[in-house]
């Protein structure tokens, strides 16, 4: 079965080159939350048309109209493993 999680990113990251705030870059919804970026996860759907129609309602509310672009979601296998290889703490300022 395949879900699909759906995010929003509350930017507040000083990753641009002049400190400004990256929303998007080429690889779509920029997010680095130890720059302070805020991620909310909205919920778990079953279908792309139904992630769409969770936008457009987020999209109406507060905060999440004021970065109306910045909703991201991605397709996953139910019981399938992520994150198999562990993951390695960056101390802030490196």
């Amino acid at each position: 079965m395949i879900v699909y999680p759906l995010w929003h990113v509350g930017h507040q990251n000083e990753a641009g080159a002049d400190g400004s705030t990256v929303h998007v870059d080429e690889n779509g919804v920029f997010c680095d939350e130890s720059d302070g970026d805020d991620l909310k996860l909205l919920g778990f759907y079953s279908t792309l048309e139904r992630v769409e129609e969770r936008v457009r309602q987020a999209r109406l509310l507060p905060g999440f109209r004021d970065e109306p672009e910045c909703f991201y979601f991605d397709a996953y296998e139910l019981d399938e493993d992520c994150w198999t290889e562990g993951f390695v703490r960056v101390p802030p300022g490196e």
